[in-house]
């Protein structure tokens, strides 16, 4: 009895954990639009959705497979493209086609294209694979402003997202209609590529990232397990440019460009590359940056870059890295014990961004807005660009903010590695025990 027990399989047990973080993500995409309902906010929203599944499905290259793109945005941009010139086909009553199955037409256009360029690029790996992707997208982007027939010059190629009979009273006409399109799509590829980190196509490529040597000495072929992933990843990318295209109604050579794939890059390495939910991160900040922060300042760019110069040199792991490691610190229940530290670090941080930020806006505005005269209002202050007290004032305080920065660093680097060696002692003595 005992010895046919052993060898069934071992039953899987209900993860109550996995269902309630899916079911909050589905309850979060549906609430959504009835919190932030304005028009401005469900062009956040959907927005949100599709850098979502950009950004995932280029960490598929860069966090699983350790693979640099610097042109993604070939794939996402071509998926632009194929889906709205299908939406235009469909409109002309040449294709026929639900206005809801327009994204896949983007995404195998992306798988078709990952399977052409892919059988390139991923036949070498590290600098050379990146410096082939930037030529693959320059060449794209190129041929965009050369083939005006089907990518439509500087004007780019519009449509109409209405096209074909309204199902159940559904014409896509409303935002709030291709919003919840997006959040269906959001979900199903967010839940599709979870599982493909699970598959053992999923394990091998990080196995590939990790040590390469090793996986061609068991006898896989590393190249073909990169194309495989890539094409997927391709994919992916393809379903967010058509999604885009549906969302608003042109596309224009500006999605093909290196600006875009720059972008993917940037935001899902400060989400968190290491980490499935830091994409879904980036995508938030991605718009967020590009929709809101646009608005606020025209030194948005730069902002950008301190932001990632900042991430690069002191959390390197992205956002998520950071959550997790807190989730960590709280699990042994040692997070109260920094929390004094962590509100010296976030007020030096915010004395330091005033004092730069005052200083970027000046020089902005010396630049930019000189017959605007030497006054501008920077969070209700007064500061004259070309007054030697303004600039004084602000260099003392960003000045000022980076010395406190530094010292409270240092303090909780201190006591962070304490709390980190105590509960790696408490790790020892349970496997011990």
């Amino acid at each position: 009895m005992n010895t046919t027990t052993s060898t069934l399989a071992p039953v899987r047990r209900f993860n109550t954990g996995r269902w309630l973080i899916w079911g909050s993500f589905a309850l979060l995409l549906i609430v959504a639009p009835h919190i932030w309902g304005s028009g401005l906010g469900l062009t956040v929203l959907s927005q949100m959705g599709i850098a979502i599944i950009a950004c995932l499905s280029y960490n598929m290259l860069l966090g699983q497979g350790g693979m640099l793109s610097f042109g993604h945005a070939v794939y996402t941009g071509l998926g632009s493209f194929m889906a709205i010139h299908a939406l235009n086909r469909v409109t002309e009553g040449a294709m026929q086609m639900p206005v809801s199955l327009i994204p896949i037409v983007g995404g195998l256009a992306g798988l078709g294209f990952a399977v052409l360029f892919g059988y390139v690029t991923t036949r070498k790996s590290g600098t050379t694979f990146a410096m082939i992707t930037l030529g693959l997208g320059e060449l794209v982007f190129a041929l965009s402003l050369m083939i005006p027939e089907f990518f439509g010059g500087e004007g780019g190629v519009s449509g109409d997202r209405m096209a074909g009979e309204p199902f159940m009273g559904i014409t896509f006409g409303p935002q709030r209609q291709v919003y919840y399109l997006i959040a269906v799509y959001t979900f199903v590829c967010v839940a599709l590529m979870y599982a493909f980190t699970r598959t053992p196509l999923g394990r091998m490529l990080n196995a590939v990232r990790d040590n390469p040597e090793r996986v061609e000495f068991v006898g896989y072929d590393t190249q073909r397990v990169r194309y495989l992933a890539f094409i997927i990843a391709g994919f992916f990318a393809g379903i967010s440019g058509g999604l885009a295209a549906l969302n608003f109604e042109i596309v224009t050579a500006e999605v093909v460009g290196a600006a875009r794939s720059g972008a993917y890059l940037l935001f899902t390495f400060l989400g968190g590359a290491t980490f499935f939910f830091g994409p879904i991160i980036g995508g938030v900040l991605m718009v967020l940056a590009l929709i809101l922060l646009s608005e606020l300042t025209k030194a948005w760019l730069l902002y950008l870059g301190l932001i990632f110069l900042f991430m690069v040199m002191y959390a390197p792991g992205g956002i998520a890295a950071l959550i997790m490691m807190n989730v960590r610190v709280a699990a042994y229940g040692r997070l109260r014990e920094l929390t004094g530290s962590y509100l010296a670090l976030f007020a030096a941080t915010v004395v330091m961004l005033l004092g730069a930020a005052a200083i970027i806006e000046m020089v902005y505005h010396l630049q930019l807005s000189t017959t605007l005269g030497d006054e501008l209002n920077f969070l209700g202050l007064t500061l004259h660009a070309r007054g030697w007290a303004s600039w004084i004032g602000a260099v003392l305080v960003a000045a000022v903010g980076f010395g406190l920065f530094e010292l409270t660093r240092k303090r909780f680097a201190r006591r962070w590695g304490a709390i980190q060696e105590d509960i790696e002692n408490q790790i020892k003595q349970k496997e011990a025990a």
